[in-house]
């Protein structure tokens, strides 16, 4: 699909506060053939056969659980983006759900932040990881704020209507991206 269009990988970070629809729109770019990795995937492959559910519990009841967490998987994950980078792609889409809330977001070009409303989220939530209200709320409170992300991004997709709208809004977005890079 992509022509040789500069010597520089084109970095674009995908992300957006949990539940926003960010593994939508990485299957929509998958499927116009364009390469795209997600660094949740990432973490699951390194912390191996961990019980997630009951990790993600503790995580987000203690603070210090959570820190050391991220003081082991953070480097490893930076190590996987650079693998990334290293390789010859033209444009290349790294799926980073705490983008902001790590200093991450040096790593890239562009940002594309999915956006979506709260209660939208915590509808999805609840129902995806059949979580409480309580639950759900502690993991979307533990995120910046969307406002705030969405200032710091450089692109903003908002994903609270149908997929068909998502779809299309992600269509525009890449017909923008590659006729800036092709410029």
């Amino acid at each position: 699909m992509l022509q040789k269009l500069r010597g520089n990988m084109l970095k674009i970070a995908i992300t957006g506060n949990i539940a926003s629809g960010k593994s939508e729109v990485e299957k929509i770019l998958a499927s116009k053939g364009l390469p795209v990795f997600d660094t949740d995937k990432m973490a699951h492959e390194i912390l191996g056969s961990a019980d997630r559910k009951k990790l993600g519990e503790q995580v987000f009841k203690n603070p210090e659980i959570k820190k050391k967490l991220e003081e082991y998987i953070h480097p490893k994950i930076k190590d996987k983006i650079s693998e990334i980078f290293e390789q010859n792609y033209d444009i290349v889409f790294i799926s980073v759900p705490l983008l902001f809330e790590t200093d991450f977001y040096k790593l890239f070009d562009k940002i594309i932040f999915v956006a979506c409303d709260e209660n939208l989220r915590l509808e999805r939530l609840m129902k995806r990881n059949n979580f409480t209200r309580e639950e759900a709320l502690r993991r979307i409170n533990a995120q910046l704020p969307q406002e705030e992300k969405i200032s710091k991004s450089d692109y903003v997709i908002f994903n609270n209507s149908a997929k068909e709208e998502l779809e299309k809004q992600v269509d525009d977005l890449i017909s923008k991206i590659l006729t800036n890079l092709s410029n």
